[in-house]
C-alpha cells in the first residue's frame, strides 16, 4: 500500500472528519473543578467532551472504555501486546482577543479556527480517523491497537495516573501532540508553586501601595493579561502620564483608570505556549518593570523587586541561577505563568521550568527555593516530570521514520523540545506530529488553528503507521 493510498483514503473521510471534529471543538473543555463529580473528576464540560469521543468509537464498533471519567480508550485489533497512541481532549483557557469566538469553529482560508484545534482535539480525531480507516480496511492485526484519550493534560495529568492504576501499559506507541518528523526526546519539567504572606504596611509618603497584582491562568503559558490595583497615595494624573509613556516606548497594549478609589493599571502581552516563554509577551512581566519605577508599600515593593530581580529579561533561568544547555535538547526555559498578590492577604507564583540532558532535578529545585526565600516566599507544591528519551535504534523509531519518510519524502530527523507529551507516561513513547516543520504553532494561542490539507495528511500518517506498528 503506497502512501498516495492511505492519503486517498483519509480524504474519502475528510466531510465527516471535520463535522465531528467540529463538534468536540464546540465543547469548552476546560477544567473547572467547580463541576465536578465522580464521575466528572475535571468538571462537567471535560467529561462532556471525552464522552463524545468514546461514544464516536462505540458507535463504530469499536470496543470502548470510560475509566471513571479520568480517561478513557478506544481499541480495535488482537493479540496480546497493545500499541499505544496518547492523545487529550482538555484545553486551556482561550484569553481575549480571537477572530472569531474560541468554541465556535470556524474555517476560514482552508484552516479550522478553534480552541483545540491543534492541540490537541484536532489530532485526537486524526488519529480516530486513522484507526477507523484501518479497521473498515479489514486490515489483518497481530496486535491491539488503544487511542488513549486523557482528560487533564493542560493541568496534572491525573488522567494518566489513575488511567495507568487499572490499564495495561502499551509496549510501544505516540501522542499526536507535538511536532513531525518525531519527537524523541523530552525535557525534565517543574511546575512549582511559591507562597508567602504580607505583614507590613509602610508606603512612602510620596508613594504608592500596591493593594493587587494578578496575571495568568495557567503555569504552562505565557500571560497576556496583567491587572494591578494601586492605593490612591500619589499624583493620579501623573501616574496616568507614566504608564502612557511606558506602554508607548515598549509597543504594549493597556490602559490605567481611577477605579474604587484607587487606580488600575492594565497591560495586555502576547499569549504563547510555556515552553517557549521568549516568543510570547508576557504582560505580567512588562507590568512589574513598569512598577519598578515607582515608590511602593514595603512588601509591594518586595513582590515586585522579585519579579524583577528573578524573571524578567531571564527566559533561560540566568536569574535564578540556573542556566544550562544540551547540544541536542536546547536551552533550560522558565515561563513565569501565574502571579497573585494580595494587600494584606497571600501572595503567589507559579513557575514553569524546563531543562536538558545534564541538569540535577534536585540542584535546580533547591537553587530555585533558596532566591525566593530571599523574598518571603516559600515552595509548597511541585510538579516534577524526569527527562524522557527513547533510543534511535528502536524498533518504535525505526517503523516511524519509514513511514514518514514514504508519506512525505522527508528525511525522518530526531528532535528533542520543551514539551511535555504523554509520550513521556509510555514505557517506550515519542511525540508524532501533527505540527510539520514548515508549520505555523498556534497551541495555546489567541486564534489557535489547523491547516485543514495537513490534517487530512496527518491522519494519513497515522492510519500507516497505526498500521505497521501492529499488523
Amino acid at each position: 500500500m503506497t502512501p498516495l493510498f492511505w492519503h486517498k483514503e483519509a480524504l474519502k473521510r475528510k466531510d465527516e472528519l471535520l463535522k465531528e471534529l467540529k463538534n468536540l471543538l464546540s465543547i469548552e473543555s476546560i477544567l473547572d473543578e467547580s463541576t465536578a463529580s465522580a464521575e466528572a473528576p475535571f468538571g462537567q464540560k471535560i467529561a462532556e467532551a471525552l464522552g463524545y469521543v468514546l461514544e464516536l468509537g462505540k458507535r463504530e464498533g469499536f470496543q470502548t472504555k470510560n475509566v471513571d471519567g479520568y480517561a478513557g480508550h478506544i481499541e480495535y485489533g488482537e493479540g496480546e501486546e497493545i500499541i499505544g497512541v496518547l492523545s487529550h481532549i482538555d484545553v486551556v483557557p482561550p484569553g481575549d482577543g480571537w477572530t472569531t469566538p474560541p468554541f465556535s469553529p470556524e474555517i476560514r482560508d482552508g484552516k479550522l479556527y478553534a480552541r483545540g484545534a491543534l492541540d490537541d482535539k484536532g489530532p485526537t480525531i486524526a488519529a480516530y480517523f486513522a484507526l477507523k480507516i484501518v479497521k473498515e480496511l479489514g486490515l489483518p492485526l497481530s496486535k491491539r491497537v488503544r487511542l488513549i484519550v486523557g482528560a487533564d493534560e493542560e493541568s496534572r495529568w491525573r488522567c494518566m495516573a489513575h488511567y495507568f492504576e487499572k490499564e495495561t501499559m502499551p509496549v510501544m506507541g505516540f501522542s499526536p501532540d507535538a511536532d513531525f518528523p518525531i519527537i524523541s526526546a523530552e525535557k525534565g519539567f517543574f511546575d512549582i508553586k511559591a507562597v508567602g504572606f504580607n505583614d507590613k504596611k509602610e508606603t512612602p509618603d510620596d508613594g504608592w501601595s500596591l493593594v493587587q497584582f494578578k496575571s495568568g491562568e495557567r503555569v504552562n503559558m505565557v500571560p497576556d493579561y496583567a491587572e494591578v490595583k494601586l492605593s490612591v497615595e500619589g499624583d493620579v494624573f501623573e501616574l496616568k502620564g507614566k504608564v502612557q509613556d511606558y506602554l508607548l516606548t515598549h509597543q504594549i497594549q493597556g490602559y490605567a483608570e481611577e477605579r474604587d478609589e484607587g487606580v488600575a493599571i492594565v497591560m495586555k502581552g502576547k499569549a504563547h505556549h510555556g515552553m517557549d516563554p521568549d516568543k510570547g509577551v508576557n504582560a505580567a512581566l512588562a507590568m512589574a518593570r513598569f512598577l519598578a519605577r515607582l515608590p511602593l508599600d514595603q512588601e509591594g515593593a518586595t513582590y515586585i523587586s522579585m519579579i524583577n530581580d528573578l524573571l524578567v529579561d531571564s527566559f533561560f533561568g540566568e536569574k535564578l541561577g540556573i542556566s544550562m544547555e544540551d547540544e541536542f535538547m536546547g536551552r533550560l526555559t522558565v515561563n513565569a505563568g501565574v502571579f497573585d498578590y494580595e494587600q494584606d492577604g497571600k501572595r503567589l507564583v507559579r513557575l514553569n521550568i524546563r531543562y536538558p540532558k545534564g541538569g540535577d532535578a534536585e540542584e535546580i529545585l533547591q537553587a530555585v527555593e533558596k532566591k525566593l526565600s530571599r523574598y518571603h516566599l516559600k515552595i509548597v507544591e511541585v510538579d516534577h516530570k524526569p527527562i524522557h528519551y527513547v533510543d534511535k535504534e528502536h524498533t518504535l523509531i525505526n517503523t516511524l521514520s519509514r513511514v514518514y519518510e514514504e508519506q512525505t519524502g522527508e528525511k525522518a530527523e530526531l528532535l528533542a523540545i520543551g514539551g511535555v507529551t504523554y509520550a513521556r507516561v509510555l514505557d517506550t513513547g515519542v511525540a508524532f506530529g501533527p505540527l510539520f516543520p514548515e508549520s505555523v504553532e498556534t497551541a495555546h494561542q489567541r486564534d489557535e488553528f489547523i491547516d485543514i490539507n495537513e490534517l487530512l495528511k496527518t491522519t494519513a500518517i497515522y492510519a500507516q503507521a497505526i498500521y505497521e506498528l501492529a499488523k
